[in-house]
């Protein structure tokens, strides 16, 4: 497909800007021929623009063939990529493929997104495509183990294929067997023992299908022999030698194993969705429900409507190693779980996954944003839960959001994309109330249940105490839900034991030596780390800048500090604290939401890992320890990131036949978002701030793209930035700003400035960068990263 120039947007117009595939999957299956031989462009999973030319040495090559070729004095695997080359390069130059790889070729659709990704995002097509071939094991020819089939001649199956083929041949006497199968005289070879194991192997075998294998390890168990005789058996000629690929059975969901009882909402709403898998088009539709009113429940009868299509299905988290509740939740409906894609899988799993997905025998795939470029050959459903998350967002390499790439990928699948989310971005609402997405609304909670209450404490006039971060209201609260036998969640997105630690003698602040950033104390491993680069030192006895001993004080709370401060006043409840530095993978999260399922927590204390998803039906109290956290700062969509997660760790609250209260501690309870909330109005602030969003020309109604400078030198970089500025264009509708220092000015080493791009809806960003760019030459310490629809600016 070619990419135009005018297929360039915003994230929230990905459907607008999509052009329908010029080039058909069978066009694009022919063989290429350039002039003097056949010429192929191969791909090369590695920091380039495009693809090299080839030479085709009779290997029949077509676009999406994984290939081995020679690159300067290495090998490396690659994909025969795009149309017919014009031989750019002197035909006797050329080397030629070294080899086809024996794997499925890669799809015109999977290739298509990877062109547009690269264009979009202004990255090198190589780079994308490495994305794709994230397991390179996989591309190797799979392991073969040992088997044994009967000979022909001797299955019943074999005779009767003979006789038919030739009514004059000899046939040996044939007896019936007791099951009434067809049983045949062993031919043994003269001189060969027809032992009574030997003979148990040839009928057992003649019972099986024809050309069945065995192992040798699993013919000797089930025929209570041993492998020494079925390999004697082998070298007399009644059994045949073979080789079979090892694969691990992978699971296959069914979609009838426990179908739910929906209620008439949930009901309407899955068969939206399913009638749009139905349909076998393209489709997005944003699944919008309040927490705790099923939305899980919903998409599961897309899903299963999807297998019985028989088509794949790709199921994106936002953080898979904390989603061991999802899990469960697919297990205990289709019967088996699915096949899981993330960083923390083993090379083996990744290998023996990529290849199952590739030769179609996933059903199900769940996994986080890389999961996107696995090689569906039939992806039909794309579903990206909890789609407003800013973890959808790659912030290194490859800059892309994958809730906007799932709609690209399922744009050229021809699949159905459901964004499913309690609190969507603006961006989806957006689309919604255009018209672009359809909009599937579940407004009530399921079974009954009510929504919680909640509440603002205003900081300002119920003052915590001296050295204490819980308002005397929170605390009597938390009391009185403890001495009921009902459970509390306190949540603090801080994580450690404080933020800040300083010296009372001198003043001097404890700062990471790499970074621009304060070291944050976690008091329970006795060390200050530094969450940005993670450099971490053990907690020191005196002061690094006087010497001072003992007067180094801990500024702020963390929620270790307010887990001991919980314990001053309930010495005897039991606590948890739920932080991604305890929690390191989904049997930890699954062991932790157990515990809060068995009763055996009554406080729960922790950072927003806690609002992902969790259901704890005891729960019936969250208090919100800062509320005013995240409210402000550079970052345009800091209201709308804080009114999400507020929502989220609210709903938490009250999802049983108990109601649930939420305490948010503030001193702004006039601030929009407290406002939003309390007034239990759910499209009132994405309906203020689309109005302000308007107003201000930003996304979604205006495009923006960050350059963010970094090198070792801050002048170099400084001087780098200011001819930036200079170079940049002077067009209406497109408006540079800075160069300003980032947030985080110095990050691990590197000094770091930024200049932010401002463009109209209707600008062609790529197009302009591209040319700006192109006339700036950057010395190689400095390093130009350019960031297309950002959603973080430090």
């Amino acid at each position: 497909m070619k990419i135009s120039e005018t297929m360039f947007c915003t994230s929230g117009d990905l459907l607008a800007s999509l052009a329908s595939p010029e080039t058909a999957e069978e066009e694009s299956q022919k063989p290429l021929k350039g002039e003097g031989g056949r010429i192929v462009p191969v791909l090369l999973p590695l920091p380039l623009i495009g693809p090299y030319d080839y030479l085709d040495p009779g290997l029949d090559l077509c676009p999406g063939d994984f290939v081995r070729v020679s690159l300067g004095r290495r090998e490396v695997k690659g994909v025969v990529w795009g149309a017919e080359r014009a031989g750019e390069v002197a035909f006797e130059k050329l080397k030629a493929v070294q080899e086809r790889l024996d794997v499925p070729p890669m799809t015109e659709a999977l290739r298509q997104t990877i062109d547009w990704i690269a264009a979009y995002t202004l990255s090198p097509q190589g780079a994308v495509l490495r994305m794709a071939m994230s397991a390179p094991a996989a591309l190797e020819s799979p392991t073969t183990s040992l088997i044994y089939r009967l000979a022909p001649a001797l299955h019943p199956q074999g005779q009767a294929h003979a006789r038919d083929s030739d009514d004059e041949t000899a046939q040996p006497e044939e007896k019936t067997c007791e099951t009434g199968q067809e049983e045949l005289e062993i031919p043994w070879p003269k001189g060969v023992r027809a032992t009574a194991a030997r003979q148990r192997i040839v009928r057992f075998l003649q019972g099986m299908p024809l050309d069945y294998p065995m192992a040798p390890a699993l013919l000797a168990t089930e025929t209570g022999t041993s492998p020494a005789v079925v390999r004697g058996l082998a070298e007399t000629g009644l059994l045949e030698r073979g080789q079979q690929e090892d694969r691990v059975p992978i699971n296959s969901p069914n979609p009838h194993f426990a179908v739910p009882n929906l209620t008439e909402r949930q009901a309407n709403a899955a068969q939206d969705l399913c009638k749009a898998v139905d349909s076998g088009a393209f489709s997005v539709a944003l699944l919008e429900g309040v927490t705790g009113s099923g939305k899980t429940e919903v998409y599961f009868e897309a899903i299963a409507q999807c297998l019985q299509q028989n088509r794949q299905i790709l199921v994106l988290l936002p953080e898979i190693a904390l989603s061991a509740q999802w899990l469960d939740r697919f297990a205990r409906r289709f019967g088996v779980p699915p096949e899981v894609w993330h960083s923390d899988v083993g090379q083996a799993a990744r290998r023996r996954t990529w290849r199952a997905i590739a030769e179609g025998r996933v059903a199900v795939t769940v996994g986080a944003r890389s999961a996107l470029f696995l090689p569906y050959p039939d992806l039909g459903l794309i579903i990206v839960d909890e789609e407003h998350e800013q973890a959808f967002k790659q912030e290194e390499g490859v800059g892309y959001h994958a809730r906007d790439m799932a709609v690209l990928r399922g744009r050229y699948a021809s699949a159905a994309v459901v964004l499913a989310s309690a609190t969507p971005s603006l961006e989806s609402q957006a689309n919604a109330e255009s018209g672009r997405y359809r909009h599937v609304l579940l407004p009530e909670r399921h079974g009954g249940a009510q929504l919680p209450k909640i509440e603002a404490i205003d900081l300002r006039v119920a003052k915590p105490g001296r050295g204490q971060f819980l308002s005397p209201a929170l605390r009597e609260k938390l009391l009185k839900t403890v001495e009921a036998g009902e459970q509390a969640m306190l949540f603090l997105n801080r994580r450690g034991y404080a933020p800040l630690t300083l010296c009372r003698t001198c003043g001097h602040r404890l700062e990471c030596p790499n970074c621009s950033a304060w070291l944050v104390d976690h008091r329970l491993r006795r060390i200050l780390q530094c969450h940005h680069c993670g450099h971490s030192m053990p907690y020191p006895e005196q002061c690094p800048a006087c010497g001072a001993e003992g007067d180094l004080a801990a500024c702020g709370p963390g929620v270790e500090r307010i887990a001991e401060e919980v314990k001053t006043f309930l010495p005897e409840s039991r606590m948890a604290l739920m932080v991604s530095d305890l929690l390191r993978s989904p049997k930890d999260v699954a062991a932790l939401v157990a515990q809060m399922a068995r009763r055996e927590i009554d406080i729960l204390i922790g950072t927003q890992i806690m609002a992902k998803g969790h259901h704890f039906p005891f729960l019936t109290l969250v208090g919100v320890v800062d509320a005013d956290l995240g409210l402000s700062g550079e970052d345009f969509r800091a209201s709308e990131r804080s009114w999400q997660l507020l929502n989220q760790v609210a709903g938490r609250a009250g999802r049983a036949e108990h109601p649930g209260h939420v305490l948010l501690q503030t001193y702004e309870p006039e601030n929009p978002v407290i406002q939003a909330l309390l007034s239990g109005d759910r499209d009132r602030f994405p309906r203020e701030e689309l109005i302000r969003r308007h107003r201000a020309g930003m996304p979604p109604f205006g495009r923006l793209a960050a350059l963010l400078l970094s090198g070792p030198d801050a002048a170099q970089v400084d001087e780098c930035a200011l001819l930036l500025a200079r170079r940049a264009p002077r067009e209406d509708g497109f408006q540079v700003m800075g160069p300003a220092p980032a947030p985080l000015s110095i990050l691990r080493g590197q000094h770091r400035r930024r200049l932010l791009v401002k463009a109209h809806k209707d600008c062609s960003l790529q197009q302009h960068l591209r040319a700006w760019l192109s006339d700036v030459k950057l010395p190689h310490a400095v390093r130009l990263r350019v960031d297309i629809d950002p959603h973080g600016f430090l």
